[in-house]
């Protein structure tokens, strides 16, 4: 191998990589959702080479090693708005957890094997479960698909948790068209929940409500928390006192609030930061109950996380200073003292930790008092291999500053010819109203170390600026979203960072929209990659799940009344502007983008002419999770690039087939 100090002299795109495809299946794991009991550790592990089927696994404090929980073939993923989230909880050793394949409840008992079914067969899905080991119940959320012709029917049940509920439960909740987030109080006494109803999304605007509640499942004294018609609530939770925790936005940004009977909600930690993400999942986590005097808090303000100490008398809110700048799911470990959270960083692949705060209030930094549980990956990369991104802004056409995070290309083994420019990938992540962060990803590093510079954007839309940054993208849909990434690659062409004839844009699910819209709507890239991408609006207004069922009322406009908006900003009715060559990968399981979506636009895509290749994978849905498929994926997007750029590839793949390539000698409009 070269030595650092004379690196080879290749051209971008064609650098030799340790970081393999390979690797981004195989040499991590996804960690969610994870959990306490006592002083056990819970969390939820992917498994790519199942198929990305998900398992729990313990950590016991009596155990050197974390163990498998539930065994093959159970699947712990809910399907409750589709997304998921809460799949799972445990209390006193017994586990409740929802299983993918038939979506019904499951109850493991301490030492057994064999999770027993305490919900029936049928159309119902439930998540989020709470145990209340003392009543012997389960409360949960239930979605109703009993009826395919009809919108599933959302409530909040109560469980015995012996099963087998043979009705489903008995509804305590109904009556709007979604519910989340139910919080018992420690004497099962009391209840909290939100909820929300079309045409809004939970961020839009939603409620939050408490309940008294009997041990036979009665409620009554219903309260509503929030008055706000605009505000949105998140995360409940009764505190010591008998008072209720939330997350609210009635500021403009989500902060902390602390509301008593009978009293006006009490701001917590006002600050102009978010103390919460955008609730596409459940059982989300951003803070919880040290003890009676003591939150823990994370929060996020110019794209970087943040974990502190929220102390209630006095109000004051002390930053811990960690080797994180992505922090996520915290949960309180009353039985240890200790604080578990997935903490992540550019340079450090996610991982669930422990923090010590009984060490970190006897004086001991915060660094020094952490345990690693379980990392994602256990990479041993030479860091002269790694991009290390810079948050950078840039303005808008009219004005507004966009975010993003900018990865130079990185490898301690080669160079680029004198003069030559590297060719940028421009992310649009999905959502559209999420947000992408500074997290350590493999996929990202596969492509900067092979001479690529990437620009991750937090187009206008993205969480984590503040409601009024959000909302920039209301009724904006496929055009701020474009303008911003159009925006950000043209500030690197500018500042000398990107080749102006290299300029690829990709991005998924709604960042796939974004790139195939750019691709038509305007004339800047040369190409783009679109993984399970929205080409036609309508169809998406017209055949998706209920909860993005109204979702594009706000991004758009309400369908049909303004069926003239889906059409003119829909790529797959003006295909006649398109003039740039891309590459689809779409699974045929999708329920939130049908497939037939990737199809049809890489149909028209091949009639004109332009260079395509389209990737259709079987046993997939909404993000892909086979190990096969994440790796030819990936070797398949790299020949794509290879072949139209024409740089010599490194890697030893074969190249894929791309529809009309021979025709890009002849074109000099894209190349």
């Amino acid at each position: 191998m070269p030595s650092p100090s004379s690196p080879t002299i290749a051209p971008y795109g064609g650098w030799s990589s340790p970081i393999t495809a390979r690797m981004l299946a195989e040499s991590g794991v996804r960690l969610m959702e994870p959990g306490v009991d006592g002083a056990d550790c819970y969390w939820l592990e992917s498994r790519a080479q199942e198929k990305g089927r998900m398992t729990l696994i313990r950590q016991r404090a009596t155990d050197t090693e974390p163990a498998e929980v539930t065994p093959a073939p159970f699947n712990v993923r809910s399907r409750v708005h589709e997304y998921g989230g809460g799949a799972w909880t445990a209390s006193g050793g017994i586990l409740v957890f929802t299983n993918a394949a038939d979506l019904r409840l499951y109850r493991l008992d301490p030492g057994s094997n064999e999770p027993v079914a305490i919900t029936p067969e049928g159309g119902l899905r439930y998540a989020n479960p709470i145990i209340d080991l003392p009543g012997r119940r389960v409360i949960a959320v239930r979605e109703d698909h009993s009826f395919p012709e009809a919108e599933a029917v959302n409530t909040l049940v109560q469980l015995t948790l012996e099963g087998p509920n043979e009705d489903g439960g008995k509804i305590l909740v109904s009556g709007t068209d979604f519910v989340a987030y139910p919080a018992l109080s420690a004497d099962g006494a009391r209840l909290a929940w939100m909820t929300w109803d079309h045409p809004n999304m939970p961020w839009d605007s939603s409620q939050l409500w408490t309940a008294d509640l009997t041990p036979n499942g009665t409620i009554s004294d219903v309260r509503l928390v929030n008055a706000g018609e605009n505000d949105s609530v998140g995360q409940p939770r009764w505190l010591p006192d008998g008072s209720l925790g939330y997350i609210a936005e009635t500021t403009g940004w989500w902060n902390l609030y602390r509301r008593r009977d009978g009293e006006a909600p009490e701001a917590l930690a006002p600050k102009a930061a978010e103390f919460s993400v955008t609730q596409w999942v459940l059982n989300q986590s951003n803070w919880d109950i040290v003890d009676t005097d003591t939150l823990a808090v994370s929060w996020t303000q110019d794209g970087d996380w943040s974990l502190g100490l929220l102390d209630l008398p006095s109000g004051e809110l002390i930053r811990l200073d960690l080797p994180f700048t992505v922090i996520s799911q915290v949960r309180m470990q009353p039985a240890t003292g200790k604080l578990l959270f997935l903490g992540a960083s550019a340079t450090l692949p996610s991982r669930l930790v422990r923090l010590d705060l009984n060490a970190v209030r006897a004086g001991r930094a915060p660094a020094d008092a952490l345990e690693t549980i379980r990392a994602s990956a256990e990479l041993d990369i030479d860091p002269g291999y790694l991009s290390v991104p810079e948050a950078i802004s840039w303005a808008a056409p009219d004005g507004s500053p966009v975010h993003g995070f900018y990865y130079p290309p990185a490898n301690k083994d080669f160079a680029a010819p004198e003069g030559e420019l590297p060719p940028v990938i421009v992310e649009s992540h999905g959502g559209p109203t999420g947000a992408t962060n500074s997290a350590f990803s493999l996929a990202t590093q596969y492509w900067t170390s092979r001479g690529f510079a990437i620009l991750d954007v937090n187009y206008g839309g993205s969480t984590g600026y503040g409601r009024a940054y959000r909302e920039r993208l209301l009724g904006q849909w496929g055009i701020v979203d474009i303008d911003d990434c159009v925006s950000g690659v043209q500030y690197l062409v500018a500042e000398g960072k990107a080749d102006p004839d290299r300029l690829i844009i990709r991005g998924g699910s709604a960042g796939g929209y974004t790139t195939l819209a750019a691709l038509t709507f305007r004339d800047v890239f040369t190409t783009g990659t679109s993984y399970f991408g929205v080409g036609d609006l309508e169809a998406l207004a017209t055949d998706t799940h209920k909860l993005e069922s109204r979702y594009l009322d706000s991004l758009i406009g309400p369908y049909p009344e303004r069926k003239d908006l889906y059409i003119a900003r829909s790529p797959i009715h003006h295909t006649d502007r398109l003039s740039s060559p891309m590459i689809l990968f779409q699974g045929l399981d999708d329920l939130v983008v049908p497939p037939n979506q990737a199809v049809a636009m890489a149909d028209v895509v091949r009639k004109k002419g332009l260079p395509v290749a389209l990737f259709l994978y079987e046993g997939e849905g909404h993000g892909f999770r086979q190990a096969e498929t994440i790796i030819r994926t990936a070797e398949s997007e790299l020949s794509f690039y290879a072949q139209l750029f024409r740089f010599p590839l490194a890697d030893e793949i074969e190249p894929i087939a791309i529809d009309n390539l021979h025709l890009a000698g002849e074109r000099n409009d894209y190349l």
